[in-house]
């Protein structure tokens, strides 16, 4: 019997600032090789599943984006 683990969800470094924040679930990926992601607000809403590699661009076009 396979046990499913409860998704460990991570708040965005920006969530304190009352901003719009998501969360991820890091430690999801290696045995996947998707991120969850969702809207921390609504911890109880959708989640939405994002590649690795898609999850790499994004966080590599937010690091060079002028803020």
């Amino acid at each position: 019997m396979t046990t499913i683990e409860p998704i460990h969800w991570v708040k965005s470094s920006y969530s304190n600032n009352g901003g719009t924040c998501v969360e991820w679930a890091p430690s999801n990926v290696p045995a996947t090789q998707v991120v969850p992601v969702r809207d921390s607000k609504r911890p109880s809403g959708p989640s939405l599943l994002v590649s690795t590699s898609a999850w790499s661009g994004l966080i590599a076009l937010v690091r060079t984006a002028d803020v």
